[in-house]
């Protein structure tokens, strides 16, 4: 019988390992011998060069450039993004004025607040980009166009095209885009939260403060912690709003240069696949480093209830 359910079971299983294997695993094991070769990408001859691809990575300025941003934008992104989901989310589904038999309340009309939040999340990453482009325009653009109407014409930054400006840009449209879905997302989770223990902790005594560090992100840990991978895979990333917003290749004086568009400028731009899957490995060994340290750090006792 045993023999018979192990066979039943793996029947189940082959395919969808075997599809696994040939579309997502395949690829990463071709990405990493091709990163052993100087292949161009357009022809099919190419030889073995060993690991002078990563000898060239471990010279090559404009990658640690690359790094920098990608690691600035691991430390400020998830933080930023998340802190504000969790502030809206707990302040429209905790934070309302008392009503009449009820402890807590969330504000009135949250739900409209929802739909607002989350409307980026409707939009294209590329159409985001190109509004902020348009809106970052240092001539015609809706931001400085706002600052000359309130008489600031002296303050008009060029957005994009200051090196220390361009990557805060950047930053801040991704958090716009973002963080209304961890709103929603974290909202679901509060709403599933008994209202007795917040009842039972205003009993004794203690504030909205409190209640959301005790209380509501005990229990919202486990979806924090997957928020926090997903958005630091994001931030990995970047490749559409780089690519869209920012002038030249990765912004002035490549202050803008993420890893994912360096990949692409060298792969499509330059004919240099091999490097390119060079990096692309280089990426993919910093994006599974960020998640173990992230599932470590994040390790807690799980709360039920």
């Amino acid at each position: 019988m045993q023999h018979g359910k192990y066979r039943f079971i793996a029947g189940f299983l082959v395919l969808p390992l075997t599809i696994y294997g040939v579309f997502l695993v395949s690829p990463f094991v071709q990405a990493i011998y091709y990163s052993f070769t100087d292949w161009t990408g357009l022809s099919p001859d190419f030889s073995m060069v060993g690991f002078k691809n990563y000898q060239r990575l471990w010279n090559d300025d404009v990658f640690w450039k690359a790094v920098g941003h990608n690691v600035l934008l691991l430390l400020v992104l998830p933080l930023i993004t998340l802190g504000l989901g969790l502030f809206f989310a707990f302040m429209l589904n905790v934070g309302g004025r008392r009503r009449k038999n009820a402890a807590v309340a969330g504000v009135r009309g949250s739900g409209a607040y929802k739909i607002v939040y989350f409307f980026p999340q409707v939009l294209s990453i590329a159409i985001v980009a190109l509004l902020f482009q348009f809106a970052y325009n240092p001539n015609s653009g809706a931001i400085n166009s706002f600052l000359s109407g309130i008489g600031l014409d002296s303050v008009r930054p060029d957005w994009l095209g200051d090196p220390g400006l361009a990557l805060w840009c950047v930053m801040a449209v991704m958090v716009w885009s973002n963080v209304g879905f961890y709103v929603v997302l974290f909202s679901a989770g509060m709403s599933s939260i008994p209202r007795d223990f917040y009842e039972a902790a205003l009993l004794d005594g203690a504030n909205r403060f409190q209640t959301f560090f005790r209380i509501t992100l005990p229990l919202l840990w486990d979806t924090v912690q997957t928020g926090w991978v997903y958005m630091g895979i994001m931030a990995l990333d970047g490749f559409a709003v780089v690519q869209i917003m920012t002038v030249g290749p990765g912004g002035p004086d490549y202050s803008t240069e993420v890893l994912s568009y360096y990949l692409y400028t060298k792969a499509f731009r330059d004919g240099q696949a091999g490097y390119a899957t060079a990096l692309g490995v280089a990426l993919l060994i910093v994006t599974l480093v960020f998640a173990g340290i992230v599932m470590k750090l994040g390790r807690r006792e799980r709360l039920e209830f």
